[in-house]
């Protein structure tokens, strides 16, 4: 971008193109089209050859989701990125870029539910085997790696479990075997940098924070660039072995002269051209201007978050909370402290009455909405074990983090009073009717 700066509310704002070239507008045009007009049969030639980048098809790029994709890449500090249709596809294809059947990945077991369905299910359909890992103990990931291991994949601030993953310590492993450590910086963006611990790839659902407002669908993979995929050829076959899909192109070599970025133009050019998974230039949109807004939010959400897991935490019918901020492990305030500017604005709580009382208190909620989602300007609250990880097994929930009583909460951006105010009420009516049964019972 021509405005240098390294502070997130100046990259939102400023990083990508400046202003349309066509007709000046300074807000990022919609570019609603699927095709591109050539020219000439010799540019044609070129762009599809790649030796010269420019709009092929909207299913493989387009200029309102490059706009994005620039600002994307310069908020995490790597050097280039890609849309996707979202961050479920985000999570599949940063991974289906470096396997091919018969490798694996080694996860963290602390995942939100989709994804742990695509890893203990999907993706072993399709012949890649997914080896979980407790990031309890770094070293659990160096013990699950062989030969065909293509990669580590992590949640930053793991939804719902909450407790910060040892990137750095990971990381570190992975260098030392050639192993990349994939992130989903989905909960923490702004808050954390995923690179600057050692990262090599970062995903985002932009569903959440990043659009902010609970309108539109969409993933992002950023590549760090810090990555030497040749350096380890027999571990990175899909980079460093002529791809028949694209006349034989070695990806190490053929994109050497535009920079470290044969990881995302392999995952473009080749994946989402083949599966399709694009993003909507109307949802490239509504996340560009999410961004726009997103350093101030994050503010309101960490700070609102904070107040409420302490008003939770003193509440007489609150067994326990799930906080970033209030962890009593002293590893895991460690880590929160070495990897995050602040705890997020997720909040997980179980009630002294257990799992009924926890639905009725959802139910209760009369500020907060219940919906499937986190990450929205606006409250929202859910019961994970009957929604989100319904389909993991009792012993995968757990090992996720999800007790039968658990809620979560994603706390907005509303006054604190008024987010209180409505805790306060669901928790008095879903502990009243529990008491009361209880009572009945005896």
């Amino acid at each position: 971008m021509s405005v240098k700066s390294n502070n997130p509310e100046t990259i939102v704002l400023h990083a990508g193109p400046r202003s349309d070239g066509a007709t000046g507008a300074v807000a990022v045009p919609i570019f609603q089209t699927v095709a591109y007009d050539f020219g000439t049969t010799e540019r044609a030639a070129n762009l599809f050859a790649l030796k010269e980048f420019g709009n092929i098809y909207s299913r493989i790029m387009n200029p309102t989701c490059d706009a994005l994709e620039q600002k994307m890449a310069a908020l995490e500090g790597g050097v280039a990125a890609l849309a996707v249709a979202s961050g479920q596809a985000a999570s599949a294809l940063s991974i289906q870029n470096l396997c091919r059947p018969g490798d694996n990945v080694v996860s963290s077991t602390d995942l939100y539910g989709g994804t742990w369905n695509l890893f203990a299910n999907t993706l072993p359909s399709m012949g890649v085997t997914v080896r979980f890992a407790d990031p309890a103990d770094p070293e659990a990931f160096r013990r699950a790696t062989d030969d065909r291991t293509r990669a580590y994949y992590a949640e930053t601030l793991p939804n719902p479990k909450l407790n910060v993953f040892p990137i750095g310590e990971v990381a570190a492993i992975g260098r030392a075997l050639g192993v990349p450590l994939i992130m989903d910086n989905t909960a923490a963006p702004i808050i954390c940098r995923p690179f600057d611990h050692g990262a090599a790839i970062v995903v985002h659902s932009t569903t959440k924070y990043i659009g902010g407002h609970g309108t539109s669908v969409g993933g992002m993979i950023v590549d760090g660039g810090n990555f030497d995929w040749a350096a380890h050829a027999e571990r990175f076959p899909t980079l460093n072995e002529p791809d028949p899909s694209y006349h034989g192109a070695v990806w190490t070599e053929a994109v050497k002269p535009l920079g470290p970025i044969a990881y995302i133009i392999r995952a473009r050019v080749v994946l989402l051209r083949d599966i399709g998974s694009a993003m909507s230039p109307f949802n490239a949109f509504q996340f560009i201007q999410g961004l726009e807004t997103l350093p101030l939010r994050m503010r309101e959400h960490c700070g609102n978050a904070a107040k409420v897991a302490l008003h939770l935490q003193g509440h007489p019918d609150v067994a326990r909370v799930i906080y970033a901020g209030l962890h009593e492990d002293a590893e895991q305030r460690r880590r929160a402290n070495a990897y995050l500017k602040d705890y997020g604005g997720l909040v997980g709580f179980e009630l002294k009455q257990g799992r009924e009382a926890g639905a009725r208190f959802v139910d209760a909620l009369e500020l907060f909405y219940h919906v499937a989602n986190i990450g929205d300007a606006r409250s929202l609250a859910i019961h994970p074990a009957s929604t989100t990880h319904w389909q993991l097994s009792a012993a995968d929930q757990l090992a996720s983090g999800v007790t039968p009583g658990y809620v979560r909460l994603s706390i907005g951006i509303e006054h604190i009073d008024d987010i209180i105010a409505d805790l306060d009420q669901a928790l008095a009516v879903a502990t009243a009717r529990a008491k009361a049964k209880t009572a009945d019972a005896a």
